[in-house]
Parts: C-alpha cells; sequence; structure tokens
C-alpha cells in the first residue's frame, strides 16, 4: 500500500495564488496518499498555517503570490528542515540568491509529475 501511496501520513502545504493550479496540485498530492495543508493563496495564510501547531512535512510554494515574494514563508520552513520547492512562470534568475539552492519547477507545471518529484525529494536521505 505504501507504493500507491507514498505520501501516505505527510502534510504538505500548498501556497498558490491561482486557485485551478493550487486545487490541481492539492489533487495530485492527495492521490499520493498526502494530507494538505492549504492550499492557501495569502502569504500571511500560509504563515498562519506554520503557525497552527502542526506538522508539515514539505512545502509547494509560489514564489510570487500576488505580486510579493514568498520568501518568509520560506524561510520560515527551511529554519524548521521542511523541505521546500518553488514554482514559477519566470526563470530561476529572479530567485532570490539566499534560496539558489531549492528546486524551481517553472510554470506550467505538470501536477502529477510535481507530486511524483516531490515523493522523490522527500524519500531522499
Amino acid at each position: 500500500m505504501r507504493d500507491r501511496a507514498p505520501l501516505a501520513g505527510r502534510r504538505i502545504l500548498v501556497v498558490e495564488d491561482e486557485y485551478f493550479l493550487a486545487d490541481d496540485m492539492s489533487a495530485a498530492l492527495r492521490a499520493l496518499g498526502a494530507d494538505i495543508a492549504g492550499p492557501v493563496g495569502e502569504i500571511g495564510d500560509a504563515l498562519g498555517v506554520l503557525n497552527d501547531g502542526g506538522i508539515i512535512d514539505a512545502a509547494v510554494l509560489d514564489v510570487n503570490i500576488h505580486e510579493q515574494p514568498i520568501y518568509p514563508v520560506a524561510r520560515e520552513l527551511l529554519a524548521r528542515s521542511v523541505p521546500i520547492v518553488f514554482t514559477s512562470g519566470f526563470d530561476k534568475v529572479v530567485i532570490n540568491r539566499e534560496f539558489e539552492h531549492v528546486p524551481l519547477w517553472e510554470k506550467p507545471i505538470d501536477p502529477v509529475a510535481m507530486a511524483r518529484g516531490l515523493v522523490r525529494m522527500i524519500a531522499k536521505p
């Protein structure tokens, strides 16, 4: 059963301000067994999720949420050693150098491939 639901028991934060993309990404992650924190489309809401006392096992973060950089959320997650990935319609060159080590999935995203990529990332020792 673990192979069919490799994200079972994992809580994944999805921060995306495009409703349909957020819904598609969440559905792809749920299909692999994940519990979704969100999705949320505001930085303040994402910070609220981080402070709700629940564990976050990984996060998918749109780099720009309503034209605001997601960096405060990214910093908090990285400080907690939570694996993150960025999504963006822009090239990696727009990412703050502080986060150059964070994987970037360029839009348009295939939500199923994204979810499988997250499984591989979480499974790394």
